[in-house]
């Protein structure tokens, strides 16, 4: 695969889960890549599976992380992906804090690098696209405010959008909205553990309810679909299954 040779490209939260699929799919089709999480262990061991991949450790929900890895990498793609584990339980048993935490990572830093993204700004023709849930549609009630957070960067791609329009610069934002739960990932393997239990259910028969199984590979394929493919040029919301993805606006 060659359809993004000379691009370069920043993932946030790209060391594992749907991120690390995201890096590797973007670096297989020819990005240059460079992404930022946390845990430098993890960036570590990225680094020497992908090759050629750039890995910066910081928090992606700093604004000052924001602005300056703006500046210095100026991507072509930009891929929102960096988030938190929610605190799993019911509503009545957590705190404000506990509750809000997804909140103050995942749309934080999705508002810090969007905003970076116009002030900048990027080059025209480049395309940002945010990660967003399903959980976004019917709610999510025993991770806080996962479902909320998850609306609120769909917002926000769309509010982004309408600005770089006003401001003619050119800039696409969209939104991947995976429909099933992953559970290869961390945060997906909690969610099952958790809604499984609730239910009365085993996780296998839990996770057979959404068919056949989404992957982070999968999720990295179709996000370099969304970026170079022609179906995919026009829409601000995709939503994403085993099947592939399907306009949802």
């Amino acid at each position: 695969m060659t359809e993004l040779n000379n691009k370069i490209a920043l993932v946030t939260g790209g060391s594992r889960g749907l991120g690390k699929g995201i890096v590797e799919a973007l670096s297989a089709a020819g990005a240059r890549v460079t992404t930022i999480a946390r845990d430098s262990e993890q960036l570590a061991m990225l680094k020497r599976e992908v090759a050629g991949v750039q890995t910066v450790a910081a928090d992606a929900s700093d604004s000052q992380v924001a602005s300056q890895l703006i500046k210095e990498v100026r991507p072509d793609i930009l891929v929102l992906n960096a988030g938190a584990i929610p605190i799993m339980g019911p509503i009545q048993e957590l705190s404000w804090e506990q509750f809000g935490t997804v909140w103050e990572n995942d749309v934080k830093s999705t508002f810090n690098f969007g905003k970076e993204a116009l002030l900048a700004p990027l080059a025209p023709g480049s395309t940002v696209v945010i990660v967003s849930s399903g959980a976004a549609f019917g709610g999510s009630p025993l991770s806080g405010s996962y479902a909320g957070a998850k609306r609120m960067q769909w917002l926000l791609a769309q509010y982004f959008q309408q600005e770089s329009a006003n401001l003619k610069l050119g800039i696409r934002f969209v939104t991947i909205v995976p429909k099933q739960i992953v559970g290869a990932t961390r945060l997906g393997h909690k969610a099952v553990v958790t809604y499984a239990a609730s239910q009365g259910i085993s996780e296998q028969a839990f996770l057979d309810r959404f068919g056949p199984a989404l992957t982070p590979e999968k999720v990295g394929s179709e996000v370099v679909a969304l970026i170079t493919g022609q179906a995919y040029q026009d829409g601000l919301a995709f939503g994403l299954s085993s099947q592939g993805l399907d306009l949802l606006n």
